[in-house]
């Protein structure tokens, strides 16, 4: 706790880590966005190493936001309406295991009320397949380096921030008008 916030942090992977790490910038209640790396097998990873699929490990956010404004609920939420969680190791252009939809879980509560999201998500059939997300415990967070963070914030004219990233924001911002920030964290 900082202050009157209660500071928690959520750790997923929902493709490349610019799309998600955009998104949670612009939402209310969070502090700190850090693009990373988590769920592999080899120490102090680099982007080209992640790249190959072969190190295990996913590309992740790391979210840091004050639980009196938005709960890890809400960024669950947030998380499986602006990624496909029903696509293995794969979203959109980009594929490999380094890809995949996952939460990386600090605790009990957090692993508890995701698998309740996705059992949920799964009754409701609004996706045409089952979500493959994985819901493992955080091991390391090894964080990017520092030319991944605030990618699109810093390159929102490429064309990868323009074709993949912007449509998610427009889905976040239109699916959670409540929770979208006009600044980028």
């Amino acid at each position: 706790m900082i202050g009157t916030q209660h500071i928690e942090t959520a750790t997923l992977a929902g493709g490349c880590f610019w799309c998600l790490e955009a998104v949670f910038q612009q939402t209310k209640g969070v502090l700190t966005v850090q693009s990373g790396y988590s769920g592999g097998h080899i120490t102090d990873p680099n982007y080209h190493q992640v790249c190959t699929g072969t190190t295990g490990h996913a590309e992740v956010v790391q979210v840091t936001y004050n639980s009196d404004e938005l709960t890890f609920s809400n960024l669950l939420e947030i998380f499986f309406e602006i990624h496909d969680p029903t696509t293995l190791n794969q979203q959109g252009p980009d594929t490999g295991t380094q890809y995949r939809s996952a939460i990386f879980y600090t605790n009990e509560n957090q692993k508890e009320l995701s698998e309740e999201l996705i059992t949920n998500l799964d009754a409701t059939e609004k996706h045409d397949s089952h979500i493959v997300t994985e819901v493992t415990p955080l091991g390391i967070f090894y964080p990017a380096e520092d030319y991944h963070n605030d990618y699109y914030k810093l390159n929102m004219s490429q064309p990868y921030c323009q074709f993949i990233i912007e449509p998610k924001l427009l889905k976040f911002r239109k699916s959670f008008p409540n929770k979208f920030s006009n600044s980028l964290k």
